[in-house]
Formats: C-alpha cells, structure tokens, sequence
C-alpha cells in the first residue's frame, strides 16, 4: 500500500518508489490534481496553483517517478506504472470527487490509471493537449505528424522528433517566456529508460478507455500545436459519452503555459459545471 510521510509532500508508492505532491489551496475544497507532462515537473502548472487555490480548491500538483522531485528510476516507467502512480498518490491522501487534469503525457497517465481502476476517486478530467492515439491509422488521422505504422518502431527511437509544425519558438514572444519560466531546470536529454517511456506512449491506444469513462471530460488543444493538429480534441470528445472539447487560439502544445488567462477561464468555467 502507499505511505506518506509526516511532512505530507511525498508518497512512497506500492513498490517503494518516493512520489512528490505540493498542496496549495483550501484543505476542505474540491481536489484538482495537476499531472505535468513528459520530462516536466509539477511546478510548470505555476500559471494554474494560484488561480485555482484563489477559487476555493484543493490543489495538489504531482511529481510521478521520474519528474520534479520525485524519485527516478533508471529502467521500469511505462504507462501503465504511471497510471498506478496515480492510483497510489489518490489513494494515500484518500482523494474522492477529483478532478484530474493533465497536460500532454499527463493526460493519457490518467486514461492509464482509469483503465487500471475505474472512476470511483474521480469526478472529471481535463486533457490538455494530447491525442488519445498518437499513431496515425486509417480510422484516426488526429495522430502525431508523420507518425505511421511504417516506421512505428523507429520514428521515437532517438527523441522527440521534429515536425516542422506550429509557431518557431522564436517567434512566439511572451509565449516563449513563458514557456521557458515553467520548463526552468528540465533536463533535455533522454535516458534509455525515457526513451522506452515515450516508445511505449507513443504506441498506446486510449479510445477505449475514453469511450467506457461515465466522468464528463473537458479535451483542451492548443490551435498551433507542433505536435497533432487541434482536431484531436473534437474526434477524442466526440468518443466520451460527456465529452467536449476547446480550442485556444495563437497556442501551442504546452497549452496551459503558453496562453495561461485563456486556459484557466475555460478551466475554471468546467469545473464550476461539473462541481
């Protein structure tokens, strides 16, 4: 079972491994969980902890293994082992009626955790972001650019690859700012067990889960998104059985930190809707 210790910060998960959760907020106020995403810690939602704590919720921004200031294995970090993750953190601090929020990888670690264990902590969740399916099929064009089944097994075998797509960094202005405010101290080279990490996102298929989950579902996507084109977030929610979708003008893929004020009104106005 997982454990906390007394200063309420880390969480050793079921196999030992020491997670990370800062809290921000009112104790007794609806817990919004906040999963970065990959290679990025809990801090990058710094444009969101205030706002929300400000608006009477219970914020807990999480480090799963391998991010921010929770422990890093060298080998053994999947999808499915983020998703109990997950699990171990909600249970630890006996969360119930969560919202979970998650950006890019942090999205599809919580369809990871709902696959694995249903919806009985959770009240909503917010993907921000990140397509369901990376790999782009007949029957999902919405996939990450140039990503096919002919070079499923090489195209992520070396790094993020770049797609020529969304606004150059440089000319992204305060969005760049931004951008590099929250991703201060992000470490850019990849371990051989991040790597497998990102192989293994990279192949995973979330629309079922998607379609079996009874929570209403909010599928935010950054307009400018270098990675997929923002139509993931209309065919993911046309999935959910309360599923809907948002679009954010002149953003990226960070989409939460590159154009916070859009971002948090349409956060803030999902979660007074499914409160």
């Amino acid at each position: 079972m997982p454990s906390i210790p007394a200063d309420d910060s880390a969480i050793h998960s079921d196999d030992g491994v020491r997670l990370h959760v800062e809290e921000a907020g009112e104790r007794t106020g609806r817990p919004v969980v906040l999963l970065a995403g990959f290679k990025a810690a809990a801090t990058t939602w710094r444009y969101q902890v205030p706002v929300l704590a400000r608006a009477g919720y219970r914020v807990l921004s999480v480090d799963v293994r391998g991010h921010g200031a929770a422990e890093r294995p060298a080998s053994g970090v999947d999808m499915a082992r983020r998703g109990s993750d997950v699990r171990d953190v909600l249970a630890a601090l006996d969360l119930r009626g969560a919202v979970l929020v998650g950006g890019s990888m942090g999205a599809n670690t919580i369809w990871s955790y709902l696959g694995q264990e249903g919806a009985e902590r959770a009240a909503a969740v917010v993907s921000v972001d990140q397509t369901p399916k990376m790999l782009n099929t007949a029957d999902w064009r919405h996939g990450f650019y140039g990503y096919t089944p002919e070079n499923a097994d090489t195209y992520f075998a070396e790094g993020i690859p770049e797609t020529g797509h969304g606004t150059p960094m440089l000319r992204r202005g305060m969005r760049l700012v931004r951008l590099l405010r929250a991703m201060k101290g992000a470490e850019r080279e990849l371990s051989a067990g991040e790597l497998a990490l990102l192989n293994d996102h990279a192949k995973a298929d979330w629309r079922p889960v998607i379609a079996a989950t009874p929570l209403p579902v909010l599928f935010v996507a950054g307009a400018e998104s270098e990675f997929w084109p923002s139509s993931h977030a209309a065919a993911a929610a046309a999935l959910a059985p309360r599923g809907e979708s948002a679009v954010i003008a002149h953003d990226g893929h960070a989409a939460n930190i590159e154009q916070p004020a859009a971002f948090n009104a349409g956060l803030l106005d999902f979660l007074a809707r499914v409160s």
